[in-house]
């Protein structure tokens, strides 16, 4: 990758997305999410080469900056929070792409993602309701948008849907978890004890501090 037109391909590909360019000049080609119009990927041409500026983890900000002597310091941007990128051809398309991508992540908080996130946050041992999961994702109004989330659960290994249950500790539709007993089933190899399709919530539900 090493022309504005394949980085910008590249970014619109993302859901909800939109080219702008703002300040009045060509040279700065931006884009962003709709709704919270939030850019993910500025583009623009400096000293012969195309630039791009990526919102970054801080975990891996300096990362990508050891990795590659092309990966410097967001140009004209918080400079802990974002990266740029010199498409001079030294670094590999699949790590440009991962690094737009972990960007189009960063500036895209959509409830769902924080139900994941929140779910996560279960320790083995232990279950949640869906009234919790909500709180812990920043609405406990949503419970029932936990639900939803919870039955489009993308990554089942990585995010332990099964331990939620609802607010008297009984277990979700066999349909949820692939088959009868199976949430009990993975529940019981968590060390957790299941009676009669329910968990005791005192014993085993998580405390939210």
């Amino acid at each position: 990758m090493q022309t504005r037109e394949e980085a910008l391909a590249y970014g619109l590909s993302f859901p909800n997305t939109y080219q702008h360019a703002p300040f009045h000049d060509p040279n700065w080609q931006l884009v962003r999410v709709e709704g919270s119009k939030k850019m993910f990927l500025g583009t623009y041409e400096q000293n012969g080469a195309i630039h791009l500026n990526v919102k970054v983890d801080p975990q891996w900000r300096d990362f990508w900056r050891n990795a590659y002597e092309s990966v410097i310091p967001g140009y004209h941007q918080n400079k802990e929070h974002w990266n740029t990128i010199i498409l001079d051809g030294s670094i590999p398309d699949e790590d440009i792409r991962r690094m737009i991508a972990e960007s189009y992540d960063l500036v895209t908080d959509s409830p769902t993602k924080r139900i994941y996130e929140a779910v996560k946050k279960i320790p083995r041992g232990c279950v949640a309701t869906y009234g919790q999961v909500a709180q812990l994702a920043g609405d406990k109004k949503m419970a029932r948008a936990v639900g939803n989330a919870l039955h489009k659960n993308p990554d089942p290994d990585g995010i332990p849907c099964y331990r939620v249950v609802n607010s008297k500790g009984e277990l979700a539709g066999e349909f949820a978890f692939g088959g009868e007993g199976a949430q009990g089933k993975l529940l019981e190899a968590d060390g957790i004890e299941v009676v009669g399709g329910r968990v005791d919530l005192k014993k085993y539900g998580m405390r939210l501090e």
